[in-house]
């Protein structure tokens, strides 16, 4: 979640490129005086962004600190995807704490174990599964209940925790739960965190694909009131289960699956189950138990999958020798080192879900998806109106607002916006502007020389025997190409992989041991590339290649498919971008832009978490070393699985700077960190974390008698950071 400011400057200003919700309509006269007019005096009500939040930032920020109004660029009239609250509770609310005895894990029954005591607590009032909040106070600070589960009697604890004030943050969190009971009332059915539409399901029987229309919804206060952010989702569903994987990948003759390939296929897919509607991450394969397999169920008592789903939701399976498969549930951070229980799931009942990488080669499936799912603003603006209308006309959704007095405007909230002069790209001796809208100017870089042009000396290409033609075809397009770019391209030493297994007397064979052997023998501390030429697009092979020339032989590389090489009205505009894409791994650069900043380096931090595997996290780090931002320094720093704050920060900052200064002559006088993968929660212990370090790797490079003192100012906004730290 994030200001209203954030949501204009990062993400509408891109329109049509990624299909956001909004509209421009030019009002140039009068939005400029609205603009210009706009006060200081006025904006110094409503305080800092993150009034609410858990660090306020604006305070550090002098040109945003009272206004966000800004001067320079068009003005326009932006609509966003946020509807205001226009009404809500005026008066204080009651928290409550609710315990269970003997303890009770599932939160639906919790629910429906309250709910035997309505008359008690009233018909207003929200619960989240630990605490409940109330319009109106108990008469006792604590109260005892007893409730019946299947003839067992279980007590309820109601105990008195804290007033709420109407502009609590704990209040917003309640809103939020009780926008979700008013999309369940709208019979929507909810998938993880949100809400779909399974009545209005468009099924792709080409495809085999089933996409059901959803919405995601959020209660929260940006900056000057309480909106509603609503907007468009879709899950994509296959008709196909994962039974029908397994089944499709068995042997014909022997019946049985390749165990190898079906745990390929499946772990860490995500399944859906329909008959609770929950989604599932596989992370494992059982083929020891079947559905005939017993199992303990919460009261003690054993029962077969079979005799469980057919009991609990009325569904038959017919497979009774099928593997099961091992979800061990949700991955939190803070239960990293807490044993799971498995889920034991039945593939019969597990549908597929996302694209495969077959379905996303496909340009007739990529294309029908794209037009369903890929809203315009008009078309993204419309379906929104569906869902307020529905608000505003189910008698059950407003009898529930009503109890507590909440009420959204049926209109987008509007606002003034700037569209800033275009950026001017410098390629050699040519400049030309980018367009803001669609933020694409691959066809004006496909002619001329480039900024700055390595050339090719020393380079080796490698095909398998039966891609001899397309690599042929690919060495005389690259001839033709890049004598307009400036590159100077000695005759590469083509090599066939066969080659080497012939003379060994070995299999002739397209694997990754092929491709190595000849590395080995042929690379060398000269070779500036490695063009691969490979037959598919086999993982294990690409992975293979570039592990050696990565880890085992550093040495810059290039893979394309032989597939993509075959069609000859399109090669011409491939060999250009392989051409591009070889001269920036040999250390060249394309192009420039002209950030207005003069002696500042920009730094890039974000983690990686591997929530299949569940091993180690990696935090990114990388930074420009050059004034033109296209030389860059960078490092990786292998934390413990699901840390997300970054150690070491103060050794990569001390070496960027240090190979800042031999590239310059002299240290940067500004330094710009963009920090992603933060939430609100987690920017307290940034600042205490990560700053120090940073500030400290600053001490420790710049002199001592240079009169330089360092000092960070921070601006916070969605899920990135970005830190300033000059030296003054």
């Amino acid at each position: 979640y994030c200001p209203l400011w954030f949501y204009v400057s990062s993400l509408f200003l891109l329109y049509k490129t990624h299909g956001f919700h909004i509209r421009f309509h030019v009002e140039e006269l009068q939005l400029a005086t609205r603009l210009r007019a706009t006060s200081l005096k006025e904006r110094k009500h409503f305080g800092g962004i993150f009034r609410d939040h858990v660090v306020d930032t604006r305070q550090y920020l002098e040109h945003v600190r009272e206004s966000t109004t800004g001067t320079l660029g068009r003005p326009v009239k932006l609509f966003t995807n946020h509807f205001r609250v226009t009404s809500r509770p005026q008066q204080v609310t009651y928290k409550y704490n609710i315990d269970y005895m003997p303890d009770i894990e599932d939160g639906k029954v919790r629910s429906e174990l309250l709910l035997q005591h309505k008359a008690f607590i009233g018909e207003c009032h929200i619960f989240d599964g630990s605490s409940l909040l109330l319009p109106h106070k108990l008469l006792l600070p604590k109260t005892e209940l007893v409730s019946l589960l299947k003839n067992q009697v279980v007590k309820l604890t109601i105990e008195f925790i804290s007033e709420l004030s109407p502009n609590s943050p704990d209040c917003l969190r309640y809103y939020n739960i009780l926008f979700r009971r008013i999309l369940k009332q709208m019979n929507l059915k909810q998938v993880g965190r949100n809400y779909y539409n399974k009545q209005e399901a468009t099924e792709f029987f080409d495809h085999k694909l089933v996409i059901w229309p959803g919405y995601v919804t959020s209660i929260f206060e940006y900056e000057t009131s309480i909106t509603l952010c609503a907007d468009v989702n879709h899950k994509l569903l296959r008709m196909q289960t994962a039974y029908d994987l397994i089944t499709g990948l068995r042997d014909p003759q022997t019946r049985k699956e390749d165990v190898e390939q079906v745990s390929k296929e499946l772990i860490g897919s995500i399944v859906f189950t329909l008959y609770n509607n929950k989604t599932y991450r596989v992370d494992a394969i059982n083929g020891e138990d079947n559905p005939r397999t017993k199992f303990k169920k919460s009261g003690g008592a054993e029962i077969t999958f079979v005799d469980y789903y057919r009991e609990q939701y009325n569904t038959e399976v017919t497979d009774l020798t099928q593997p099961l498969l091992i979800s061990k549930g949700k991955w939190k951070k803070s239960q990293q080192d807490t044993p799971h229980k498995p889920i034991m799931l039945v593939p019969e009942l597990c549908y597929l879900t996302g694209l495969s990488d077959k379905m996303r080669k496909d340009y007739r499936v990529m294309r029908d998806l794209a037009l369903h799912m890929r809203l315009d603003p008009e078309r993204r603006q419309h379906e929104l109106r569906k869902l307020m209308n529905t608000i505003q006309t189910n008698r059950e959704v407003q009898r529930e607002l009503q109890l507590w007095d909440l009420k959204f405007d049926t209109n987008f909230v509007s606002f003034s916006g700037r569209i800033l002069k275009e950026v001017r790209i410098f390629q050699g001796r040519r400049a030309f502007d980018s367009h803001p809208q669609f933020a694409d100017w691959s066809r004006e870089t496909r002619s001329g020389p480039l900024l700055n042009v390595k050339s090719l000396d020393h380079w080796l290409i490698l095909y398998p025997t039966r891609n001899y033609g397309a690599a042929s075809s690919l060495v005389q397009s690259l001839r033709k190409v890049t004598p307009t770019m400036g590159i100077a391209m000695r005759e590469g030493k083509i090599l066939n992989t066969d080659d080497i297994y012939l003379f060994s007397r070995l299999e002739v064979s397209d694997t990754v041991q092929s491709y190595t052997t000849v590395l080995e023998n042929h690379v060398s501390s000269k070779t500036q590339m490695v063009l691969c030429v490979l037959s598919s697009e086999k993982k294990d092979l690409y992975d293979g290649i570039k592990q050696y020339l990565c880890v085992k032989c550093p040495t810059p590389s290039q893979c394309v498919v032989a597939r993509t090489l075959d069609k000859p009205q399109t090669l011409m505009t491939i060999a250009t971008k392989i051409a591009q894409q070889m001269n920036c791994k040999m250390g060249g650069a394309l192009w420039k832009v002209e950030t207005g900043l003069q002696n500042a380096m920009f730094i890039g931090i974000d983690c990686f978490h591997d929530i299949v595997n569940r091993r180690k996290s990696i935090a990114g780090f990388v930074s420009s070393i050059n004034q033109e931002l296209t030389q860059w320094f960078s490092q990786c720093i292998f934390q413990e699985s699901g840390q997300e704050l970054v150690n070491g920060l103060k050794t990569c900052l001390e070496a960027a700077l240090k190979l800042w200064c031999k590239h310059n002559q002299f240290l940067p006088q500004a330094i710009i960190v963009y920090r992603d993968g933060v939430g609100d929660g987690q920017l307290q212990a940034l600042m205490d974390h990560e700053v120090p370090q940073i500030e400290s790797s600053l001490r420790s490079v710049y002199p001592k008698d240079s009169g330089c003192t360092p000092v960070y100012r921070a601006e916070v906004g969605c899920c990135a950071a970005a830190f300033t730290l000059k030296a003054l």
